[in-house]
């Protein structure tokens, strides 16, 4: 393989790495309980931003696409943020655990909430309007055909880890 082949396709893959990178960054210096957290907060927040009632009224005022994009963008976070804290408030904190102690674990933690961040960024979130993930990542994540297997895929990870 060239180098200019991997160079191009480590271009097209900077999203998914970095996000991947983001999580396995919270798995190692808060755990995988905090992980778990998230993930559990990112579903809530799909389900109620997907039925969330205001936003024509909120997006009324929106002049541009990418101002809706924005607002879609920081309702779906608020929504993820306070469903986060909901979780760490009710579900029992884990045992305290070195950083790389159950590192198996928090990659595949990692790798279940990188999944969610990318089925929803290309199925119910605009953020492929301010980047564009490329063709590689699309392949995976973009297909509607996929996406409920993909939606299934953290919560096994849960089940397992």
């Amino acid at each position: 393989m060239e180098l200019e082949t991997l160079i191009s396709f480590f271009r097209e893959s900077i999203y998914l790495i970095v996000v991947f990178s983001i999580f396995l960054g919270f798995a190692l210096k808060k755990g995988r309980q905090t992980v778990t957290n998230i993930i559990l907060g990112l579903y809530l927040a799909l389900l109620i931003s997907i039925e969330f009632p205001f936003y024509d009224a909120l997006l009324s005022s929106s002049s541009s696409i990418s101002n809706e994009a924005i607002l879609r963008l920081f309702i779906f976070a608020l929504i993820a943020v306070i469903a986060t804290w909901l979780f760490i408030r009710i579900l029992p904190r884990e045992y305290d655990e070195g950083s790389f102690e159950g590192f198996g674990r928090k990659i595949l933690l990692a790798a279940g909430g990188t999944i969610l961040v990318m089925i929803y960024s290309y199925h119910v979130l605009p953020i492929t309007d301010f980047i564009t993930p490329g063709s590689p990542i699309h392949y995976l994540f973009g297909s509607e055909n996929t996406f409920f297997y993909w939606l299934i895929a953290p919560i096994i990870i849960l089940f397992v880890t």
